[in-house]
């Protein structure tokens, strides 16, 4: 595109693809003419309050998954340690029945 852009309406949003800022010609060097106008800093402003709103909800969401997780770990470890309890008292159970049939056909 051979048309310029100006401060107020660039070609394009991208930093990286606009023109570098140079001094005019037209204008003495240290004038008191403002060089640019706030409605641009006050849109990145906007932008960055809301990207750093963003930021803050995915850290509370990753903080919150990251607790589910270790309370499924934490319940499945209590589940795994209730199974074993109740394995050792079935298996204590067996062999208390099996001793009663012993003993009762020994007699």
């Amino acid at each position: 595109m051979t048309t310029t852009g100006t401060i107020d309406r660039p070609l394009t949003h991208d930093p990286k693809d606009q023109a570098p800022m140079k001094p005019s010609n037209s204008e003495p060097a240290g004038s008191a003419t403002p060089d640019f106008t706030t409605t641009g800093a006050n849109d990145s402003r906007q932008n960055r309050t809301r990207e750093m709103q963003l930021i803050q909800e995915a850290l509370a969401r990753a903080h919150m998954h990251e607790r589910q997780r270790a309370a499924e770990a934490e319940r499945q470890a209590i589940r795994l340690v209730t199974a074993r309890r109740m394995q050792r008292r079935a298996e204590r159970a067996s062999l208390r029945a099996r001793r009663a049939l012993a003993m009762a056909v020994m007699q």
